[in-house]
């Protein structure tokens, strides 16, 4: 920012007039930020900044005093991005707009997210700023997805065409120059017929045509960019062709200014380039629109249309025009429009495009649907809950394409190098030049011309601006087919690195629908009469056990007792008055907090736990009545997939908050390496920092409100599909099945995007750093080998046709543990309720 400029900050969570004043004081104290009014009616903050960084200090500032600058992400579709220095120049050029805070820019996806303070700036600046940079944007509308898929096709045609034409005239030069290295004789016969000036000429007329049709492209954006100090792609192709088309065009028009030994044309060079260049890129557009597939995939199961009753006729409308509280028709077969619940009739309906789970699920009156599932041979009824942006199917969507716009902290290096490399490259080409006209042989007019023109062709930097986007879009794009999903794109990269995985275990590990196993009661107490009591207290409680306590009580027809005064007490159990009586429920360190004697009921406290149940203790009026076994089944997959993630190298580890006797017998049946037992749920943040000793990094397994902030803490929360809101927003991946073998797809699905990163990173550096020494022609001296400008061309589009094609190999990833084959075993022995 070339002056100052005035911001207007929109700041969150000021109450006061103290408020008020402490955030002019912390704004005030940053240099550079002058011109410091807060308005706590408005809740803005007014300010003057010299310069873009220092608006960025200002809204830093905020945040870390506790009143943060409210921001919007916007989405914008760049234009004329054509290699990894392009990507610099765009996040260079956004960065500089005074109040934007975060800028990620995709040349795969040809996107820049941009989040940016309230109020600071508004998108059509963001738009003029890359514009102005040469690099003209546009506002992403929703879905955008399939409209980039159609772009890329359309490129795709376009540049095959272009590419067509300019092969027909560019076949000629190329034949008439370059033939005599097949058909010897073939220069003498071209000069003893129509005379070497004549076919000069001709190649001339021919390859003027080629640059100045399908190749113009080149140098009305390469020019441009050069002139502005920001040389990109087109640059180096449009200086290489340039120069050797201008120096052609002397030779046969100017002969006098050259001398005649080394008087030589070279149109075939920049008619040929033109065409292998165009190749390299229509091949790139072609594979680009491939890594899409997947959303394409998402995007096919949203229905068009749905049946929605209106003044009891049918009447079919637009999936656009559904609203919150719709009576939706489904008809057998049918996809499902939006999410909603089943009002009337009953049917099976295929979820396995959510859950993965191959077997249709019941729906009857009450059960909720999910938009995009499949209804089988029933019919069914209704009511609309989510529509539009808020649907399940919306929320996948819109998570898979955030994670494939993700920048992994892999691509900073990158980026870094890429904003250089161009100018590098025409620095180093320069003195290619210098240096065979002044030690080259004769003659080293030709031979620098040639050594020039190959370093700046072979040297675009293409394959390194897309060897990570493409593999991400792809990876995310295929763990998504497989229910898993990428929340935040860097996770991508960190789960690869993780060395512990961290379970919780109801829910996660067992089925999380527990049962009553065992009551065990102490002296003078009666079973009915406990049991009553006891679920009536839980009725008012939406705890698991709670809930298996009173579907026991339900089953025994016992009698429903009113609970007054319920108290939760967090960690420990829950109290209330019945019929008049004191009644606590919970672990053993609540009757020791209520100074109530266990006696004898301790030893088959410890019994129960032993065995793999959860054991609870009742008290009624200060006296301890009853030991309650309560037992969560294991999930049957997840011991398979625990000894899965032992197989790729990973150790396991089940926080919870059961007795550690009970934990250990889960442990043992399931082949869970440590447990970390008797933690209350404010501990599993401090249970993941004693796991991580050593520096393992962490990732964290649940699906319970309570799991959310060791989900957010862990290196990577993975969040079960099937559980809680609050869980799933707080993690980095969400698995869409309620399985573990979803974890260990995730880890898979990671490690061989990484590995896939980094192969194309290896060839995309590797390949420059070898062949730009070859191009300048540092092979010369002692092997007399030098590239031709032509073979440099073909040999950089094919740089990027590999890296493209790698990263569409993740396309073919299996899942590790098959979630796609039925999930479901025989039943458990029933355990009889024990009443001892």
């Amino acid at each position: 920012m070339s002056s100052k400029q005035k911001l207007s900050l929109s700041v969150q969570g000021m109450s006061c007039a103290s408020c008020v004043g402490r955030v002019e004081r912390g704004l005030s104290e940053i240099e550079g930020i002058t011109d410091v009014t807060v308005n706590l009616a408005t809740e803005t903050a007014h300010l003057t900044a010299d310069t873009a960084e220092q608006a960025l200090d200002a809204i830093t500032k905020l945040r870390k005093m506790g009143y943060p600058a409210r921001t919007e992400t916007v989405v914008f579709n760049i234009g004329s991005m054509s290699c990894a220095s392009c990507v610099g120049r765009v996040e260079n050029a956004l960065k500089n707009v005074p109040g934007v805070v975060e800028v990620s820019v995709n040349l795969a996806s040809e996107t820049a997210s941009v989040t940016y303070a309230e109020g600071a700036s508004t998108p059509q600046a963001l738009m003029g700023a890359s514009g102005a940079a040469g690099y003209p944007a546009s506002l992403a509308e929703a879905g955008a997805t399939r409209d980039r898929t159609e772009r890329k096709q359309e490129e795709a045609q376009d540049l095959f065409h272009k590419m067509t034409v300019a092969a027909v005239f560019a076949f000629p030069v190329f034949i008439v120059e370059m033939g005599s290295h097949v058909i010897p004789g073939m220069h003498h016969w071209i000069n003893a017929t129509v005379g070497q000036q004549t076919s000069w000429v001709l190649q001339f007329l021919l390859t003027t045509i080629v640059l100045a049709g399908p190749g113009r492209g080149f140098y009305l954006k390469g020019f441009p960019a050069l002139l502005r100090g920001a040389p990109d792609m087109n640059s180096l192709v449009a200086v290489g062709t340039g120069a050797a088309y201008l120096y052609s065009v002397v030779a046969t028009f100017l002969p006098s200014l050259i001398p005649d030994a080394v008087r030589a044309v070279y149109f075939e060079a920049a008619a040929v380039i033109v065409v292998l260049i165009l190749l390299g890129r229509f091949l790139e557009a072609r594979a680009k629109g491939r890594t899409g597939a997947a959303i394409q995939k998402l995007l096919g199961l949203q229905a068009k249309t749905a049946r929605v009753l209106r003044d009891g006729e049918q009447i079919e409308v637009p999936i656009d025009a559904l609203a919150i509280g719709d009576t939706i028709v489904v008809r057998p077969g049918e996809r499902i429009a939006v999410d909603g619940d089943v009002i009337e009739g009953s049917s099976h309906v295929d979820e396995s495009m959510i859950s993965g789970e191959p077997v249709p699920v019941e729906k009857a009156v009450g059960a909720q649907v999910t938009g995009g599932t499949v209804n089988g041979s029933g019919g069914l009824q209704y009511t609309a809950t989510r529509v539009g942006a808020d649907t399940t199917l919306s929320q996948i969507i819109r998570m898979v394409e955030e994670a494939q716009g993700a920048k992994l902290p892999i691509q900073g290096l990158v980026d870094k190098i890429t904003l250089w490399f161009v100018p590098a490259v025409m620095i180093v080409a320069a003195l290619t030049v210098v240096a065979w006209l002044i030690f080259g042989p004769e003659p080293a007019l030709t031979f620098a011309l040639v050594a020039g023109v190959s370093v700046l062709i072979i040297a675009c930097p293409c394959a390194m601006g897309l060897a990570t986007p493409t593999s991400i879009m792809v990876g995310t794009g295929r763990a998504a087919e497989m229910g898993v999903l990428f929340r935040k794109g860097d996770a991508l990269q960190q789960l690869a690195e993780v060395g512990v995985v961290a379970l919780d275990k109801t829910g996660t590990v067992t089925e999380g629908r527990p049962e009553l196993t065992d009551m065990v009661l102490a002296d003078d107490f009666d079973r009915q009469d406990v049991l009553e009591m006891v679920a009536a207290v839980e009725s008012r409680s939406e705890h698991p056990v709670a809930e298996a306590i009173v579907r026991a009580a339900s089953v025994e027809n016992k009698r429903r007792l009113d609970a007054e005064d319920f108290v939760s007490i967090t960690g420990h159990g829950v109290s209330a008055l019945v019929s008049g009586k004191k009644v606590l429920i919970g672990a053993d360190r609540l009757m020791l907090k209520e100074n109530i004697a266990i006696g004898h009921l301790r030893d088959r406290e410890e019994d129960l736990a032993r065995r793999g149940r959860t054991a609870l203790f009742a008290a009624i009026d200060g006296q301890v009545a009853a030991v309650i076994g309560v037992s969560d089944p294991v999930k049957p997959s997840s011991r398979d997939a625990i000894a899965a993630l032992h197989a790729q190298g990973l150790k396991v580890a089940m926080i919870t908050g059961d007795k550690l006797e009970t934990a250990e017998a889960i442990a043992a049946e399931t082949g869970i390496d440590t447990i970390v037992a008797g933690v209350l749920p404010d501990g599993k943040v401090a249970a993941l920092n004693d796991l991580r000793g050593g520096g393992n990094k962490i990732a964290f397994v649940g699906d319970g409100i309570n799991d959310a902030p060791a989900l957010a803490h862990a290196d990577v929360g993975i969040a079960i599909g099937t559980g809680t809101d609050v869980a799933i927003e707080s993690a980095d991946v969400v698995l869409m099945s309620g399985d573990l073998r979803g974890v260990v797809n995730a880890h898979e699905v990671s490690k061989r995007t990484m590995r896939n990163i980094k192969e194309n990173l290896f060839w995309a550096f590797a390949y420059n750093t070898a062949l730009i020494p070859v191009a300048a022609g540092v092979l010369y001296p002692a092997l007399g080998v030098l590239l031709s400008p032509v073979l440099a061309a073909g040999a950089m589009a094919l740089s990027s046709v590999f890296v493209l094609t790698n990263a569409l190999r993740l396309r073919g990833i299996k899942p590790s543990m098959d979630e796609s084959r039925e999930r479901h075993e025989p039943a458990r022995e029933h355990i009889p309720v024990s009443a001892e």
